[in-house]
C-alpha cells in the first residue's frame, strides 16, 4: 500500500524509563499514547522492553504470553482501538520453544485493535567492558524472519535495537518509506553510536527511521541512552527527546520520500543482492 502522494501522515514515537512493575508501566504509558492520538499521529511507537525492564534479566520469561493471548497483547489491542491509533508495541516478551527463553517480540495494532504484524528480534545483543556485561542470548531465542507490513504511513519495516547494526536486514525489507527500531540502547554504546547509525540507515535506505527508545536511570539502576529519534530520508533529524518519559512526533511525507529518491536514485542503482 503506498501513501498518497499528497497526503502527510503523523508518528509518534514514545519514550519511557520502565521500570519492575508491569502494571505501573503501562499506567505511565497509556496517557503517552492518548496524548500523541491529540496530536494528530496515525500510528504510535512503543519502546523495546515498555512493560518491563527489571534487575533480574530472567523477570521476562516470567510474563511471557502465548501468541494470541495475554494482558500485554489486550493492552496494546484495547489501547489502538481506544485512540484510534496504530500501535507498534516494541517489545514484549513471547513464548518460544525454549521454556527458559523468550522471544523479544515487535506486535503491530491496527486503529480497530486488529493485530497486523509480528516481528521477533533476530540479533540478540552481547556486550562486555569492565563490570557492564550484556549477553541476551541467555533469556532470548532469535527471530528469523524479515517483517514488512503496509500501513496510512506506507510500507512498514520493523527492526529491534541491535538490529540496527545489521545493514542487510534493512535491505532485505525491500523498498519502505519508514522503518521502525524499538530499542533500549545502552547509555555506553549510544553516546558514540546511536544517531550516527539511525541516520546512516535512513540515508542508505532513502526512507524515514523512527526509533522509540527507552532513555534514562532505571530503578534497577541500568542506564539506557534515550534519545529517542525521527530521522528523514536525507538523514535530517525531525524530532527528538534526550531522556525521561515523552512523546517525539513528526510526519511522514511522500512528496519528500519521492525527492529524494528521484534526485538521488540510488536504491535503483544497486549492483549486489
Amino acid at each position: 500500500m503506498s501513501v498518497p502522494e499528497s497526503a502527510t501522515v503523523r508518528v509518534a514515537a514514545v519514550q519511557t524509563v520502565s521500570g519492575p512493575d508491569v502494571a505501573a508501566n503501562l499506567r505511565e504509558v497509556e496517557p503517552l499514547i492518548a496524548a500523541a492520538a491529540r496530536g494528530g499521529a496515525k500510528l504510535v511507537a512503543l519502546p523495546e522492553y515498555f512493560a518491563l525492564i527489571s534487575a533480574d534479566e530472567r523477570d521476562k520469561v516470567a510474563i511471557c504470553e502465548a501468541d494470541g493471548h495475554g494482558p500485554l497483547q489486550s493492552f496494546l489491542a484495547e489501547v489502538a482501538a481506544r485512540h484510534g491509533v496504530w500501535i507498534v508495541g516494541g517489545t514484549i516478551p513471547m513464548e518460544s520453544g525454549d521454556p527458559d527463553r523468550v522471544r523479544n517480540a515487535v506486535l503491530v495494532f491496527d486503529a480497530d485493535g486488529r493485530r497486523v504484524a509480528r516481528y521477533d528480534k533476530i540479533h540478540l545483543f552481547s556486550f562486555q567492558r569492565g563490570q557492564e556485561r550484556y549477553d541476551e542470548s541467555t533469556t532470548i531465542e532469535p527471530g528469523v524472519d524479515v517483517v514488512t507490513f503496509d500501513s496510512p504511513c506506507g510500507r512498514v519495516g520493523l527492526a529491534v535495537c541491535y538490529d540496527l547494526r545489521f545493514p542487510e536486514l534493512f535491505r532485505a525489507m525491500g523498498e519502505v518509506d519508514l522503518a521502525i527500531l524499538p530499542s533500549a540502547f545502552t547509555y555506553t554504546t549510544g553516546k558514540d553510536h546511536w544517531e550516527v547509525l539511525l541516520r546512516a540507515r535512513a540515508i542508505e535506505n532513502q526512507c524515514y527511521v523512527m526509533a522509540p527508545a527507552q532513555g534514562g536511570r532505571h530503578p534497577s539502576g541500568r542506564l539506557t541512552y534515550g534519545d529517542t529519534l525521527i530521522v528523514d530520508p536525507w538523514g535530517q533529524v525531525l524530532g527528538r527527546r534526550a531522556e525521561g518519559w515523552g512523546v517525539v512526533m513528526a510526519d511522514v511525507d511522500p512528496a519528500r520520500l519521492a525527492t529524494v529518491r528521484e534526485s538521488l536514485p540510488a536504491l535503483n542503482h544497486r549492483r549486489l543482492p
